[in-house]
């Protein structure tokens, strides 16, 4: 059984346009994040999708109304529905800080002062676990917790759902790049982040997943 997710980043948000983190947390979409989540909707437009699923924040759920809104080939446009597994990944303490400022804070005494710093030299699980150790009220996701809240969406989706059948699902960037990076490292997704409103395409299969494609945002790609 092969399940086809289009897996959306959603639109742009006013903390995303501060540079600030945005994990748990919450902001609205820009007039731009507005416009991402509408030209997400018209790459996809020719796709009759089964089932529609959001994240549960509300940057996540309008881009998903905003989709469909532009869909043409459902007869019957589904319901979307909250999936809170695939939601952004915890900054706990350092939900809505200065991006910057966070990661000199967590890669200062390893040696680094940017996120793709500590990318380059740890990776990401290790850079999770280390926003853990240096939150001080420890709120933060380390990898392991993030691992198996995604582990368990993915065993929903298959679980509820039957073969060929196409799944909408918006999600966040660190967790669509993170789940690229396990399953296509080629990629360098957890330096190369999608663009908000971008597509990324995955065949959910028993025990593997493929990535069809990563970050497609242009007219002139493929979808």
């Amino acid at each position: 059984m092969t399940l086809n997710v289009y897996l959306v980043r959603h639109g742009q948000t006013f903390l995303n346009l501060y540079n600030r983190l945005q994990g748990w947390c919450d902001s609205p979409l820009t007039p731009k994040g507005i416009n991402d989540a509408h030209n997400a909707g018209q790459h996809l437009a020719h796709i009759a999708f089964d089932a529609a699923y959001h994240s549960d924040t509300t940057r996540a759920m309008r881009t998903c109304q905003y989709i469909l809104e532009e869909n043409v080939a459902t007869p019957v446009l589904p319901n979307p529905q909250m999936l809170r597994n695939f939601r952004e990944q915890s900054f706990g303490y350092f939900e809505g800080n200065d991006a910057g400022q966070t990661w000199l804070m967590v890669g200062a005494s390893h040696g680094c002062r940017t996120y793709d710093e500590l990318i380059d030299k740890f990776g990401a699980a290790a850079t999770r676990d280390f926003l853990k150790q240096t939150d001080p009220f420890h709120h933060c996701e380390n990898d392991q917790e993030y691992w198996q809240r995604i582990q368990a969406g993915f065993d929903y989706l298959y679980q509820h759902h039957t073969d060929g059948q196409n799944i909408l699902l918006v999600s966040h960037s660190i967790t669509i790049r993170t789940i690229v990076d396990r399953f296509a490292p080629e990629y360098q997704a957890p330096k190369n982040g999608p663009k908000n409103g971008a597509v990324t395409k995955l065949a959910l299969k028993q025990g593997k997943i493929e990535v069809c494609y990563y970050n497609h945002y242009q007219e002139t790609q493929n979808y």
